[in-house]
Formats: structure tokens, sequence, C-alpha cells
């Protein structure tokens, strides 16, 4: 029997059903009887709300019901929970605005929710949901970042003092300035990280079934987990016990973070469903996402290094302002802070590190997490602060690095930010990452693209990632009628490959056919409580319970196994070749053998086990990225792209390539083009893929992947995980090439998104 065991590039067995369009996706499900859900959407930023009239709408054709905020605020169901309060930075808990499902008297940003039309049809919804008379009295709106704070800003919450959501910081500001005013040299840079769309390629949709008779809920939407969307409904919104919520997701097409978040629409229908007595469906559309969807990014920093004489860092000081948008959503105050903090001083020995952050409201979408949450704005920050460092200081960019980056004798590494890198070999990867991309021969390839009248740069960015997420997993193994094996998992797959890789691990470890092995997740009713999909969590976190839960089998199986062979279970060892043998003869059975007369006997092979993750994982790389830039219309051309990372040992090579892709794909994105763009009165420009762009194939070229494997030393596998990193290398890699190609002109620094327009006003400016 074949073995499909670790670092075998075995094709996804999920993507039969995908590509025959077996999938079943928000869109593809639907119940008899069905009514269907829309929402009124605010159209201003920010407005009074003075009346809501639904008379003509409630009486237009198939229209069922009208649900406004009044409604739930009457029976206390009208929020949305924000499951990462936050504290500030002298001890005080920062005000924590209520999130309504449905707004009542104030509209906080465009798309803000303000009724929910339940009709016969989708088309008779939204023709009803047109016809409500909302009266507004429009409001001034704030939506800069930079400006949220300021005095004499419209509000975006009476309790949040000028639009503070909190002001958090790490570490000893007054033993941190000490420290720079003795240094030698000190460099500063200025930095925007732009705000940018998730667009997951599925929009968001939820389908709720309450059922009378056993009074329970169930609610169909596409999750990174359905625990926290359980206990909303159940807490906020029926308040019911949690075993009277059922939640189920399908398949997913993309996450990104953005659904791991709880949001309004959950409630909505859950909601009309049990008041309705009948299933009720709302199918969110591209519009819908631009205006609801959590955004990522957008912060605007000011960051510090101190050197001494020799080019050592000292010490390193970083002031943010992180926009939330108009509610402190799921997860949104943790992204900034604490998960942006684990990795802010990169892969150096910095000696001593202050990190501020002040979380502002404004009238803006919510953002929260988005692919790499916190650690690829953390390494854009090093990485182009090195760079400029490297040009202020008259030191080569490879040399300042070396200089400062963490050896692997130093390992493990206590860092500055209160982390323990536990492995790795940066220098190492540094230089393997260097060789494949040619560093040495960019001067002749500068000179054929000079000949073009074009200007060639090339840029590199050391990442360093850490995983993170719900630290507690379980995994549970059941056999069932003929050969078919269940593996039940607390993990959520969002496109990565879940179903093959957890197939894999266990074919290997039972020599089981992978065809009758079947992955079972996205259930809070099969599944008590799982961690979910989200910080490149999902192998090092599941393989570990995986590994357990077959070991509880192995178990069951050397004692049922001595049963048959008559000898006891201390007498039989578990083999490589997945075979009970009696030690020391050739006397033995496989495991499908033993699977087999288990059922005969009436014995059960099954196991579960959860396990507890003590420390997470720090997967590292570099990329590289070289580029071409025409001066006179300022268009960046991405000419080639390296990557060598060090993600320990590698489950599945194939699987590993295709996450590296992707997230190098959106980092690229984020550097070039993407940028969600509000005006002064808070419309979203870019609002639509007419006006948003994303990369296409033709903006990218063939991507270069290799991986230096260097096992972690956190979990048994020796895994560091991958979801998230290509895109937390990718922006600063991407940048540091174009200000490469325009250093000549005096150029240090440029904000994403490097547009045609931004480059070419940048060399007017510059020339």
């Amino acid at each position: 029997m074949a073995k499909f065991g670790f670092s075998q590039s075995i094709t996804r067995v999920e993507d039969d059903r995908f590509l025959t369009g077996k999938g079943q996706f928000s869109d593809d499900l639907n119940l008899s009887g069905q009514a269907w859900g829309w929402v009124l959407r605010s159209p201003h930023a920010h407005a009074q709300i003075i009346s809501i009239d639904t008379t003509k709408a409630i009486n237009s054709p198939g229209v069922i019901d009208i649900i406004t905020g009044s409604e739930l605020e009457n029976a206390k169901a009208n929020h949305v929970p924000t499951l990462v309060p936050m504290t500030n930075r002298d001890g005080s808990a920062a005000p924590l605005p209520k999130h309504p499902i449905l707004c009542i008297d104030r509209v906080l940003h465009v798309g803000d929710s303000v009724a929910f039309v339940v009709a016969e049809s989708l088309e008779q919804a939204k023709a009803a949901a047109e016809i409500i008379e909302v009266e507004y009295k429009p409001l001034q709106s704030i939506c800069n970042t930079r400006l949220a704070c300021d005095k004499g800003q419209p509000l975006v919450h009476q309790e949040a003092q000028n639009n503070l959501a909190f002001e958090w910081e790490f570490g000893d500001e007054e033993k941190n300035q000490s420290i720079f005013s003795k240094c030698s040299h000190v460099v500063s840079l200025d930095l925007i990280n732009n705000r940018v769309v998730v667009a997951s390629m599925e929009p968001r949709g939820a389908l709720a079934s309450y059922d009378e008779e056993l009074g329970k809920l169930t609610l169909h939407t596409g999750t990174q987990g359905v625990w926290p969307v359980r206990d909303h409904i159940a807490n906020d919104v029926l308040k019911m016990s949690k075993d009277k919520v059922r939640v189920i997701t399908s398949d997913v097409g993309g996450g990104f973070g953005m659904k791991g978040a709880v949001y309004p629409e959950y409630g909505m229908v859950a909601w009309a469903s049990r008041k309705l007595g009948r299933p009720v469906k709302w199918q969110g559309e591209r519009t819908d996402a631009f205006l609801t969807d959590t955004m990522g990014r957008d912060h605007v920093t000011l960051a510090r290094l101190g050197f001494d004489d020799d080019g050592h860092i000292l010490a390193m000081n970083v002031e943010t302002t992180a926009n939330m948008g108009a509610y402190l959503f799921t997860y949104a105050g943790y992204i900034p802070t604490d998960a942006a903090l684990k990795v802010l001083p990169g892969v150096y020995d910095i000696k001593d590190l202050y990190y501020r952050v002040k979380g502002v409201y404004s009238h803006t979408v919510p953002v929260d997490a988005y692919r790499g949450a916190g650690r690829p704005e953390s390494i854009y920050l090093i990485e182009r602060l090195m760079d400029v460092a490297a040009a202020e200081l008259n030191i080569d960019r490879v040399e300042l690095r070396l200089k400062n980056m963490i050896t692997p004798k130093s390992l493990p590494f206590n860092t500055a930010a209160g982390e323990i890198y536990d492995s790795g070999d940066f220098p190492k990867v540094f230089d393997v990452a260097l060789k494949e991309a040619d560093w040495i021969g960019i001067n002749e390839r500068r000179k054929i693209s000079t000949q073009e009248g074009k200007r060639r740069g090339i840029g590199f960015a050391y990442y360093i990632e850490s995983t993170l997420g719900d630290q507690r997993e379980n995994c549970a193994i059941s056999f069932k009628e003929g050969e078919l094996l269940e593996v039940f998992v607390g993990t959520q797959s969002t496109g990565q490959g879940h179903e093959t890789a957890y197939a894999q691990m266990i074919s290997e470890r039972l020599n089981y056919p992978l065809s009758q092995i079947s992955v079972i997740q996205g259930d809070s009713d099969k599944i008590a409580s799982g961690g979910g999909t989200g910080g490149s969590r999902s192998l090092t976190a599941q393989a570990w319970a995986i590994r357990d839960a077959t070991e509880v089998v192995i178990k069951k199986g050397l004692d049922i196994a001595a049963e048959i062979l008559e000898v006891a279970p201390e007498d039989i060892n578990y083999t490589d070749d997945s075979e009970f043998r009696i030690l020391g003869t050739d006397r033995s059975l496989s495991f499908m053998e033993v699977v087999s007369k288990a059922k005969d006997l009436g014995r059960s092979l099954d196991g579960d086990a959860q396990i507890k993750v003590k420390n997470w994982t720090f997967p590292n790389g570099c990329h590289v990225a070289e580029v071409e830039v025409d001066e006179l219309t300022g268009v960046v051309k991405l000419l080639s792209y390296s990557v060598v990372d060090d993600f320990g040992v590698i489950l599945n090579p194939l699987l590993v390539k295709g996450q590296v892709h992707g997230g190098v794909a959106q980092g690229v994105g984020q550097a070039l083009m993407e940028d969600a763009v509000y005006d002064a009165s808070g419309q979203l420009v870019s609002g639509s893929f007419m006006d948003y762009t994303m990369p296409r194939a033709h903006d990218l070229p063939s991507i270069k992947f290799e991986n230096v494997e260097i096992p972690c030393e956190n979990n048994p596998f020796g895994i560091k995980g991958c979801g998230e990193a290509g895109t937390v290398g990718a922006a600063p890699a991407v940048i540091n090439a174009i200000v490469d190609a325009l250093s000549d002109l005096g150029v240090r620094h440029i904000d994403m998104p490097a547009t045609s327009e931004r480059v070419w006003r940048t060399i007017q400016g510059a020339a």
C-alpha cells in the first residue's frame, strides 16, 4: 500500500469536488421554504437617524417582515461582541462602545446596517428595501487615520474622547529615550501601511433555520471557526444555551482572517428565522463585501533606530496610529498591538524596544485581521527602516543586516519584544536567497535597463513570523462502516488544503488508504470546540492533536492485536510499516487487519486527544524582488521574485508552494496597487473592482521558491507554519526594490501603493 508521509507533494484530494462543481459554498446552500433577507445599508458615513418608515415597504409584494434595530434593542439582542477588549497603557479599561446589529439612532460608516427585509424572493426583498423611507441628518465625518485624534474632529463615539479607542504600550519609555540620547546615529522613518480590502473570492453569506419542536437554531455560514459565531448567536441574540445553536461551515472560498470575525448578518438571519418559523437566507454581494467586510492594515507610523559607532542597533522606538474604523471589531485591538509586537524587532539583535499604539475610531469600515495580522505591518516597518539606515549610515544593505542579525549560536534567543526564537539559521537562509536571486549580478542587469531608458532596482526583506491563535486543539478519529475513517478537527479550511494534509498524516501513521479518510470540520454539534484557522496555526496545532489521537488508536490496536495473537500487549510492537508484530518473530497483523477483526469482536479503535501548544513557532525567510521603473510614466514592472523560506519540516511541498505564491500575490498587490481610499465625506472611492485594483497573473513573474529545513523545537514534528509567510515578506521586498531603482535620484522612501502616478510624482519631486 502506498504511503503518503511527510515531504511528499500529494495533490489535493478536495480539488475533485471543486473542479467538478460539487463544492458546497454559502450560495450553494438552500432549504425548502426559505425566505430571503436583504440589508438596507447607510449611504452616509455619519448621520443621525431621525426616523425609519417601513409602511410602504412592508406592504410591497412578497415582503414577510422588516426588522429594525428598535425591535432587537427591546429584546436586548442588538449587539455584536468584541472578543478582545483593550487595556490602556495606564492600566485603565479602554471604552468599548456598543456595536449594534442594526443601527437605531446613528450610522457610523457607509454600509452600516439600518434594516433587514425578509421576503419570498431576493428580488422582492431588494425592491422593498429601496422604498423604506429613512430620514437622515448627515453629520461631519472623520476618515483620516493621522487626523482622527485631533481636537475638533467629529466624534465617532461619545464615550471615546478624541476618537481614541485605546492607547497601548510595550517597554520602558524613559529607559528607551535614555538609550537613544546616547546613540551615535539615529535613523527615523515616517511611513504609512495602506488600508486594503480583503476581497475573498466568495462573498459572505448566512442561512438560518429554526426548529421550533427542538427549540434549536442551525446556521450555515462560511467561517474560519464556527464556535465564536455559535456563542454570539446563543449569548447575544437568541438568549439560549449553546447546545441549542448549531453552526455549520461547509466549503469556504477564501478567509484571510476576515471570515474569522463575527458579523451582524449572523444575528439578523438567526433572529428572523426563529421569529418567522422558517429558514431565512442572506447572501452578500460584492458591494456588501466592500462596504462591510473587515479591512486590513491602515497604520501611520513613526519609527526610529539608534545605532552605535559600528552600526550595531542599540534601541528601537515605534509610535503607531492604527485605524480601527467605526467599531472595535472581533479581534481588532489585538492585531496592531500584541500580534504586531511579536516580530517587531525582525531577526535583529535589538537591545531595547519601546512600542506605543494609539487605536483610533473613524467613520470607515472596521479593520481587523488580514493575512498575517500585524506581522506584515511589523516586518514592513523594520525592513524599510533597515534599508533607510543603510543608506544614511553609508553601509551596504546586506552588511548592515548581517552585522545585526541573530546568529544560530545565540538561539534560543530572547528578543527585545519578549519572544523566544527557538530555531533557525537566518544568515544561511539570507545567503541562499541572495545567491538564488543572483544579487551580485544586478549591476550588469541595470545596464540593460538603462539602455532601454528604464531604471532597475533590487530589494530584499528578511521576515520572521510568529504563528498564533488558540493554544488548544482537538482531534477525534472514528472508524465507520466499511473502511471509512472519519477525522474530526478543530480547524477550518478556507482553501489551504487541510483535507489533504490531515489525511496524509493519518495515512502515513496508520497506513490507511487516503481515499478512505474523511476529514470532518466546521460543525459545532459534531465538534464541541476548536481553535479555528488563523495565525498560521492550523498544522502546527492540529498535527499535534492528530498525532496524539493516532497514539490512542494504536494503543487500542495493540490490545486487540494481543488478544488475537494470544500474547501480552507488551510483547507486541507497532512497526514503521504499520504492523503489530510479536517481538522477535515474523508473526504480525497489519493495521487494516486489526481494524477488520476489531469490528468482528465488537471492539472500538476510536480515539481522541486534546493538546495545548506551549510555545508557538517562528517561520522565517528572505524575499528578493527585482523591478524595472519607467521614468517617463512611473510604471513599475516586477521582473523577478525569489523566496527562500525556513518552514521547518514540510508535510506537503506542493501545498506549501501554493500558499507562498498566493501570499506573495497579496503582498505585491498591497505594495503596488491596492488601496482603500475614502473621500472627505466618508464615501469609499475605491468601492468596486472598477476602482480597486487587484493583481492579475500578468502582474507577477514566475516565483522561485526554496526551503531551507531547520526543524522547530516547539512541536513534535518540527513544523513552523507557512500560511501567511508569503504576505509578510512581499511588500517590503518590492518597495525596497523600487527605492533602490530611484535611489540615485535621492529618493529615500515611497509609501504603498507604489502606483505609476505616485512613482512618477516621486521622480518629478526628486528631479
